[in-house]
């Protein structure tokens, strides 16, 4: 008899994760009266309410920290031995032009998709504006020198600490061509690299063991707060922003592949375990080294998921692309304020723009909206209505990053023939 996977038990611990969030909140929240209590036992039980919930976060933390610490040293790796191995630096300028072309319009159908969703079901008009808030996200203007001086590293230990993908990258490119350059001796240190990037690997899978749990941490901290009944008077707008990443998902990436030639439900099949990880986790980072795996295991050339991988997830957050849209339009819903097609236009190619200079900010998504509203004059208070299921958002956000990265990945190794390669040892 075949022994479950990971997928079941990452399914598993969200389910447990629910009933567990549900259970802990009616315990907190739903028999607690303060008149039924004495003083002492009544601060008791409001200590209780922060300590059950890091309780469940706690596993979550451990999980994503784990997970951040695979990630620099892997994508280092991966890349250099990638890079040096072909030798050939400028294929990898030809592979970064065709990887910015694909992102720009991938980019641009997400933010479409975003707009036509939330123009058809019109979600916002559900919502009422009494549900409103002072918000605490502030909007952040696009400093272009400060985004390109950012990609320039300082320090790489400092950019590998926190991992900054981009100033990694850059600084490999230079490492590689001077591995590259100086031969035999080189070699030492290719090999001293290439057993790094396979004993990461190896890491990856021991700390895949602890996602379940992670996962059903992660989802029993947020219901245990908010409990299932925050959905109810979302339900509309959460229904509308997930109906519009399935069709996304099973519709625009399907065809996207088609154009490429590339199997995209074989391809489906293996990222199947890291986008459950993304979604349970509210983490695209935390997919990483699992969807690495999965690339490798559809014929992608390391070389290739070394640059394009990690690029993506700068320039090509799919999911989160089509929630600025759909969330900045929800909201001007909510109050009545009609904008119109040009507007729309306007506000979709500043995205393309301003989307690319937030990536890797906490909570980037909200910064964006919030910068969109103050530029179209639109309430800014009304983020909160936003905010109060955004981590319900961002699960499904998450994964569709993953399936997006994946299919880029999949689609420029198509373009450089050589999807399906020998993988490199």
């Amino acid at each position: 008899m075949k022994k479950p996977g990971l997928s079941f038990w990452i399914i598993l611990g969200l389910i447990g994760g629910v009933i567990a969030g549900v259970i802990a909140h009616e315990m907190i929240w739903g028999g607690y009266n303060p008149d039924n209590y004495s003083g002492y036992i009544q601060k008791a039980v409001q200590k209780l309410i922060p300590v059950q919930v890091r309780g469940f976060k706690l596993c979550s933390d451990i999980f994503l920290s784990l997970v951040k610490v695979i990630v620099a040293p892997l994508v280092f790796s991966l890349l250099l031995v990638g890079l040096v191995k072909t030798g050939n630096f400028k294929a990898m300028g030809r592979i970064g032009l065709k990887t910015m072309v694909y992102f720009t319009g991938a980019t641009l159908i997400a933010l479409t998709m975003g707009l036509v969703i939330v123009n058809v079901i019109k979600p916002g008009e559900k919502l009422h504006v009494t549900q409103a808030a002072e918000t605490v996200v502030q909007p952040k203007a696009f400093e272009p020198t400060e985004f390109i001086l950012h990609i320039f590293p300082k320090n790489i230990i400092d950019s590998m600490a926190h991992n900054d993908i981009l100033p990694i990258i850059i600084f490999v490119l230079f490492f590689a061509a001077a591995v590259a350059a100086i031969g035999e001796k080189g070699k030492i240190v290719l090999d001293f690299f290439d057993a790094i990037a396979h004993i990461m690997l190896k890491v990856t899978g021991y700390v895949m063991f602890f996602a379940p749990l992670a996962v059903f941490g992660a989802v029993a901290a947020v219901i245990a707060v908010n409990g299932l009944g925050i959905l109810l008077g979302y339900g509309w707008l959460v229904g509308s922003f997930f109906a519009g990443l399935a069709v996304f998902l099973f519709g625009v990436l399907p065809l996207i592949c088609l154009f490429a030639r590339v199997n995209f439900w074989k391809l489906l099949g293996l990222i199947r375990e890291p986008m459950l990880i993304a979604f349970g986790t509210s983490s695209s980072e935390a997919a990483m080294p699992k969807t690495i795996n999965a690339l490798e295991k559809f014929g992608c050339p390391d070389r290739i998921i070394g640059f394009v991988l990690p690029l993506g997830y700068s320039f090509n957050l799919d999911g989160s692309i089509m929630y600025m849209t759909f969330a900045t339009v929800s909201i001007a819903q909510v109050y009545g304020i009609h904008l119109s097609l040009q507007e729309q236009l306007t506000m979709m190619l500043m995205l393309l723009v301003t989307s690319k200079g937030l990536a890797g900010v906490p909570r980037a998504s909200l910064v964006v909206i919030a910068g969109m509203l103050t530029a179209f004059g639109i309430p800014p208070e009304g983020l909160a209505l936003i905010i109060a299921v955004d981590w319900l958002l961002d699960m499904g956000r998450s994964a569709i990053n993953v399936a997006g990265n994946a299919v880029a990945t999949a689609v420029v190794s198509k373009w450089e023939k050589s999807l399906g390669e020998p993988a490199e040892n």
